[in-house]
Formats: C-alpha cells, structure tokens, sequence
C-alpha cells in the first residue's frame, strides 16, 4: 500500500477489453501486494513527468505483455482504502483494447493466470477495487 503521509498518489487504471465485449482480469497470485486470489483489472502508478497514455501503455505491457491499440478514459475514482485511511489514489480509469492473442502474463510474481470474461459473468472473488472500476466500462 502507498505510505500515508504526503498526499494521496495517482495511479492509472485500465480494463483491457477484445473489442467485442469481454474483458481482461488476472487473478492475483501469492506474490500479490494485496488480496492475493483475488480477479482484478491493471493498474500501476503514474511516474513524475509521464502522461496518462505513456503510463497506461507502459504498464498495459509490463503486465499483459500487449500493446494497446485504443485508450479511452473512462473516469475517475477517489479511491482510500483501510480504516483508518492507509492508503490514498486518485486513480484515473482507462478502457484499453487489445489483442487477446498478444496477451500474456508479463509479471508473474503478481499474477497466475489471465481470463476474458463477459461483463455479465465474471470470476470470483474479484479484487476490492475491480467493481467500481467495472462500473465504469460501458456495457453495449
């Protein structure tokens, strides 16, 4: 989790999608920051001097191994997680199309296993955060 003093961190989030209806999600494995076993989105933070497009693009690769053919933002979450708050992102949400037979698991020691799922059917559990970002992603 990021450190609780000096403000809250930005990170850029992103929903990788076919272009057809499905989504990415990888479970998070025993190597995980947090909520290992769980399914989530992408996600990682914004580096001092980077645009939003360069860090999603960036971070799309370091995880799925794919190079984004589309970025769309989405939205934007306030995101404090603990109690008391230990930890604060402003998360800048992305939908980013990809190839799925480009995608692989780049990190794994993060993750264990890659899926596509139709919005209407997915894996359990997912990861604390994956609903609101869902939330987001327009469904038709």
């Amino acid at each position: 989790m990021a450190e609780t003093t000096g403000g809250p961190r930005v990170s850029c989030v992103f929903l990788c999608h076919d272009g057809g209806g499905k989504v990415l999600l990888a479970r998070r494995g025993a190597g995980a920051r947090d909520e290992p076993g769980t399914w989530d989105c992408g996600a990682g933070a914004l580096e001092f001097g980077e645009s939003f497009e360069a860090a999603v693009t960036r971070e799309v690769y370091e995880e799925y191994r794919a190079t984004p053919l589309e970025i769309a933002q989405l939205g934007v979450r306030n995101v404090l997680r603990g109690d008391p708050v230990a930890s604060h992102w402003v998360a800048m949400v992305f939908a980013v199309r990809v190839r799925p037979d480009e995608v692989r698991i780049g990190e794994p020691h993060k993750f264990d296993e890659l899926g596509w799922f139709a919005p209407g059917a997915l894996p359990s559990p997912l990861h604390s955060q994956c609903t609101g970002t869902l939330a987001l992603f327009p469904q038709g």
